[in-house]
């Protein structure tokens, strides 16, 4: 008896490494499939469409997206720094991966292809902390149906906003939350001085009707006809248009804030071969076309091409900005901010009661 049952769990083990190896050769399935914890603040249809496109080259590197607004995400990586749960940024903005460099967040890596980028769009140190993906740029969104319904001028530079017919017609992004509030208010701050950004913002506030906790929000706002102008950024103006709403993007004639969307590797990462894999790939042609869809300014020169409804002018218009003084007095501009303007914080929304 004692033989047969031997003889049994010989033959078990023998199938069940049949079906193993069968599994293993089947489409779709790999013994070597690997799952990366990607944090990021882009729009989810960009991180759909770049996690596909990534999957075509390696279809054996899985990613698992966690997602926020820019500051949430910034806030979470800091916090968890000696337990880190992600292995990669990619799509976060350079003025936040400044302040995680120096809280000794990420990882510096060279990646495959840094030689090409402009030396704009990555961090100077060799090998680098981070590394540029594009340029994400402010605009506003304004909605013609109800400005011309309300008789409200087109606005042609930022001052134009401070008007009082423009009272209670405005929306923004909260900087304290959102990447795009937050290069909006350091670019008033570099384009006007500290003195004149903050007396732009004082009489804008008395125009804003909320402060958003998303820098989509103001732009889809105005989409929908809730507000006559939405301060916002350049792809999610396009994309709005794009799908048919009375939106005319505007680029103020002072000029835009900017921030770079950028990529590095999470130090203590236990999956560094993927993670660098990702990060070759994030700086590399197909990536870049991929940005190319919804941004004009790319880390890679000599690849973008125009995209449809972004002004044309876009390039010019963008400020010369300082990210690190914009890293370093983060914590300084938005405790002063709130104060002056937390009065007409959207509140966060209420956490899900579990079932």
């Amino acid at each position: 008896m004692r033989s047969q049952a031997v003889i049994w769990l010989l033959e078990v083990s023998r199938l069940a490494g049949v079906l193993l190896a069968l599994l293993a050769c089947a489409p779709g399935v790999s013994a070597d499939q690997v799952t990366l914890n990607v944090y990021t603040a882009l729009e989810p249809e960009e991180t759909d469409r770049y996690a596909a496109r990534f999957n075509e080259d390696h279809p054996n590197i899985r990613i698992q997206w966690t997602r926020g607004a820019t500051g949430v995400i910034t806030d979470r990586l800091l916090a968890e720094r000696d337990a880190p749960k992600a292995d990669v940024v990619w799509g976060l903005a350079a003025t936040s991966m400044l302040l995680l460099q120096g809280a000794g967040v990420l990882q510096p890596h060279r990646p495959a292809g840094l030689e090409r980028l402009d030396p704009r769009f990555r961090d100077a140190a060799d090998p680098p902390a981070w590394v540029g993906m594009d340029a994400w740029v402010g605009a506003l969104c304004v909605n013609t149906i109800e400005t011309a319904g309300r008789k409200l001028s087109l606005p042609k530079s930022w001052h134009d906003l401070t008007r009082s017919e423009y009272e209670g017609h405005l929306s923004m992004p909260d900087p304290t939350v959102s990447g795009t509030g937050f290069l909006t208010v350091v670019g008033w701050l570099q384009m006007l001085g500290e003195q004149g950004g903050w007396a732009l913002m004082d009489d804008l506030h008395r125009n804003v009707r909320s402060y958003t906790r998303s820098g989509s929000e103001p732009c889809v706002q105005a989409a929908r006809g809730e507000v006559a102008i939405g301060i916002s950024f350049a792809f999610r103006a396009a994309r709005v248009k794009g799908g048919g709403a009375p939106i005319e993007v505007v680029l103020p004639v002072e000029g835009v804030g900017w921030d770079i969307e950028a990529a590095a590797l999470v130090a203590g990462t236990g999956k560094a071969d993927a993670a660098a894999t990702l990060l070759s790939w994030a700086i590399g042609d197909a990536a870049m076309r991929a940005y190319n869809e919804g941004h004009t300014v790319l880390a890679v020169r000599g690849i973008a091409k125009p995209v449809d409804l972004l002004p044309a002018e876009l390039p010019t218009a963008m400020i010369n900005p300082d990210f690190a003084w914009a890293a370093t007095r983060r914590a300084a501009i938005l405790a002063e901010w709130r104060r002056r303007y937390g009065d007409k914080v959207e509140p966060a929304p209420k956490p899900k009661s579990k079932p």
